[in-house]
């Protein structure tokens, strides 16, 4: 009766307290899927999200969901209504008001998905794991 992995299917409201509440709980490498026009959209909906579920000062909803997410892929579709990863991008900390985002892949249109040249910052977790970048 301990998961190791939470998987929500999709947040659309007021489950987004519960999820990034276990996020925060070590439960490392759970996912979910939600819907958001880029990775900065997609915060800004779990934020209205978890605001409209819960009375929690904003700042404190904002240090949550850094805390709590790690990555976030983005899907998108083409013009010929194929589906492609967009962008891969690492959340940050929270710094003042805004968490901080780190795109280390983005999608071209002639290449395909195409690392930036950034680095991935926090890697504690996975160096915990014996994984080495």
């Amino acid at each position: 009766m301990r998961p190791d992995r939470i998987i929500v299917g999709e947040v659309r409201g007021g489950e987004v307290v519960d999820m990034i509440q276990a996020m925060n709980t070590g439960h490392d490498g759970s996912l979910s899927t939600g819907h958001g026009n880029s990775p900065e959209g997609m915060l800004y909906r779990l934020e209205s999200m978890f605001l409209q579920a819960a009375d929690y000062p904003i700042p404190a909803v904002r240090g949550q969901i850094a805390e709590g997410i790690d990555m976030i892929i983005h899907l998108g579709r083409l013009p010929n209504q194929r589906r492609v990863v967009m962008e891969i991008t690492e959340v940050g900390e929270l710094e003042g008001e805004k968490i901080m985002l780190n795109k280390l892949f983005i999608y071209d249109i002639r290449k395909g998905l195409m690392p930036t040249g950034n680095v991935m910052r926090n890697t504690r977790k996975l160096e915990m794991q014996g994984i080495n970048l």
